[in-house]
């Protein structure tokens, strides 16, 4: 699909340069062999005017009288040499984050040779200056599009017979109700404390249980009807409707209004009604404005994408893409799809390598490296190189757990312009060429949390395959280098050790292999007889 966007604009031309290409590909094996035979024939007939057969027999002769000393010499001092050069690369590796062999041969020997380096955006970002940042600790946040357990976690269930949800998890839910419904613990009512036990439960039937016998206690108990709204409505309508009794008995508890008018938002998102859902969650942020904490903003970036309405998603996100704001793949991610969107229906990568990006295309590729730097997790998703999840209840920003969360509600806002999935395709991996080595340093945020790993391991179901943060892979040359230096050693080793069974070993291999004298002298014995 990918490939069709971009050939697209110039079919012709394009479809000509790929055949092209494919042609000289496909004969470059026999293009190979004719310049074998070619040096074959070329040694044939060259074998008598330059007195090739005295050449190779006066070779032999002096191999034969070669002493062990001297194949201790060769392959010590090969040893030194190459361990030298391993030390150097791995140096340099480890300081720019390349080979110095490949980075010599890409930037000098190939424009030589008549190559053409590939465009990059290596020059959008400057580099990083001053002294390494604090790392952030890896702090779990309430996801804000958390699904509901009844009506969608339990369908899973019911499907599939896995959890989608981890204990951890769980746990985490359980005490953020413990602590956001009943916080005051000294003034607690009997429904409360049964209530504060329910959401301890571990057992879903249990806590329901729970549920009912606090109404019983007290028909207004609020939180046990946003229990069972949550957890044993199997409908979204069933939920909704739930939610409305307990909004109607809530009083003036801030805490309950604001998580039940955050869900019935989201009630009417997933039955269609969007519009209502962005006026509750508006209404919702204008009362209660000291809430940011709960990332209401990114219910209501969600729902406005569904409406297509762009200029009101640019006017929130010029409010809560702060500076002194908190990030999340949402916001970055949000902002890198509307500039990519201006530019991506007629974007083009060949055509951008000819003539260079224009300045549209530029901060598009520049929101595209920053959301990919801040959660490099999120591209495999959109571009559906891993299977999607059901987001779990708690995510961790910059990890893998929130990737599978924006991607989850997101991906089809991504589908729906044209040829932003095709641009993120073709420069999303750009960025680790950017940001400084090694990769931990950062570039535009704080260095990337190296326990993410383990957290998103805790947040995510055993099933899913955990997404861990690019590495960059060792190059071609260091493994090369040190394959070279350990074999030359442990020759070097040998020949120290055994120097006559060695020296015996390199003659028989450099006479009956390379120069096989039997046969030199057959056929000079035979041009002398004739």
């Amino acid at each position: 699909r990918n490939m069709e966007d971009t050939t697209g604009s110039n079919p012709q031309s394009l479809g000509f340069t790929e055949k092209l290409r494919s042609w000289l590909s496909w004969s470059w094996t026999y293009v190979c062999f004719i310049w074998f035979g070619m040096v074959l024939i070329m040694i044939y007939v060259l074998w008598s005017p330059l007195k090739l057969q005295e050449t190779l027999t006066s070779a032999s002769v002096f191999l034969n009288t070669l002493t062990p000393k001297f194949y201790v010499a060769l392959t010590g001092t090969s040893s030194l040499i190459s361990g030298l050069i391993l030390i150097f690369e791995w140096w340099y590796f480890r300081k720019y984050g390349t080979s110095f062999i490949e980075q010599v041969s890409v930037s000098h020997l190939r424009p030589l040779l008549g190559g053409v380096e590939s465009s990059s955006a290596t020059g959008l970002f400057s580099s990083v200056n001053g002294e390494a940042e604090p790392r952030p600790k890896c702090k779990v946040w309430r996801n804000p599009l958390n699904l509901f357990r009844g009506a969608e976690y339990n369908r899973y269930t019911w499907v599939t017979g896995k959890e989608p949800l981890t204990y951890y998890d769980m746990n985490l839910s359980a005490q953020d109700h413990q602590t956001f419904f009943t916080g005051d613990t000294q003034q607690l009512r009997p429904e409360d404390a049964v209530m504060q036990k329910a959401w301890r439960e571990r057992n879903p039937q249990a806590r329901i249980r729970a549920a009912y016998q606090a109404i019983e206690m007290n028909h207004e108990c609020a939180a046990a009807y946003v229990l069972l709204a949550e957890e044993e409505a199997t409908t979204i309508t069933e939920a909704e409707r739930l939610f409305k009794k307990a909004l109607s008995i809530a009083g003036k508890d801030i805490n309950l209004l604001v998580y039940i008018k955050r869900r019935l938002a989201m009630c009417a998102r997933k039955l269609g009604r969007i519009k209502e859902a962005v006026k509750m969650m508006r209404d919702l942020m204008k009362e209660f404005p000291l809430l940011g904490m709960l990332n209401i903003h990114e219910n209501l970036l969600e729902a406005l994408l569904e409406l297509q309405a762009y200029a009101d998603v640019q006017a929130v996100l010029a409010k809560y893409d702060d500076i002194s704001l908190p990030k999340s793949a949402t916001i970055c991610y949000t902002s890198a799809l509307l500039k990519a969107r201006a530019v991506s229906d007629k974007f083009s990568p060949e055509a951008a390598s000819r003539r260079g990006l224009s300045t549209a295309e530029m901060n598009a590729v520049e929101a595209i490296h920053r959301a990919v730097e801040f959660n490099p997790h999120v591209p495999k998703y959109l571009l559906e190189m891993k299977s999607l999840i059901l987001p779990p209840e708690h995510i961790l920003k910059r990890g893998d757990s929130e990737a599978v969360a924006y991607a989850f509600f997101h991906l089809q806002h991504w589908k729906r312009a044209e040829g932003a999935l095709n641009l993120l395709h073709c420069t999303w991996e750009g960025t680790f060429r950017i940001i400084p080595y090694p990769l931990e340093k950062g570039h535009l945020f704080y260095p990337y949390p190296g326990c993410t790993e383990t957290a998103d391991r805790e947040l995510l179901p055993s099933f899913h395959e955990v997404s861990v943060y690019p590495k960059k892979e060792l190059p071609f040359f260091i493994l090369f280098t040190a394959g070279l230096c350990s074999f030359t050693a442990m020759l070097a080793m040998l020949t120290h050790q055994f120097p006559e069974l060695m020296g015996v070993f390199a003659k028989a291999v450099n006479l009956n292999l390379i120069l096989n004298p039997k046969i030199i002298n057959a056929g000079y014995y035979k041009n002398m007889s004739s």
